[in-house]
């Protein structure tokens, strides 16, 4: 950070981008129950669902979504325009899946953003993942009776996340270890 500064270099940030399906499909859970008992659930099939395109920044727990109606090159440039916007003079390493969206020729990639992309089928490398798994606990059995109802959900839950949380789910130790010797 002093070398930055003494360089006059904008600061650098790292930090992990992947996009979660979220749909209307109830999604069930295992639940404990006396000896014999089955649980019951109201289980509904609907196919509507939504993409939730996120980046989190696992040193300091920060967040940032928005949501979109496909997973494609046509979204994800406004994604990684406002995402630009947002980030201002800072520059940032962003840690992403090989998924088409993301390598597509005709993506513009902005000046502050830096493409990393990791090792395929290693989904379980981006810390962001363990955010969708936190958030999709939170209406596990629930159904919504309509797609608006189900983002205001998801809006609610993200509202609800703090820095600490994020923060916690995400700081992998190999990432640390590696921003701290990079000196981030």
């Amino acid at each position: 950070m002093e070398l930055q500064a003494l360089l006059n270099l904008p600061p650098l940030r790292y930090l992990a981008q992947d996009e979660s399906r979220i749909g209307r499909k109830t999604e069930t859970q295992r639940v404990i129950t006396a000896k014999g008992v089955k649980p019951i659930t109201k289980v509904e099939w609907p196919r509507e669902a939504f993409w939730l395109y996120g980046v989190v920044e696992p040193l300091s727990g920060w967040q940032w979504t928005q949501t979109y109606t496909h997973l494609n090159h046509q979204s994800f440039q406004p994604f990684l325009d406002d995402l630009s916007r947002d980030l201002g003079d800072t520059v940032a390493v962003m840690q992403l899946e090989r998924n088409p969206a993301h390598r597509a020729k005709a993506l513009v990639w902005p000046e502050n953003i830096i493409p990393l992309f990791q090792p395929p089928h290693c989904r379980e490398l981006n810390p962001i993942e363990r955010c969708w798994q936190h958030l999709k606990e939170r209406w596990k059995g629930e159904n919504f009776p309509s797609l608006e109802a189900l983002k205001q959900r998801v809006e609610y839950e993200l509202s609800q996340l703090t820095a600490q949380q994020v923060q916690s789910l995400t700081s992998f130790d190999f990432i640390l270890d590696a921003l701290l010797q990079a000196a981030f």
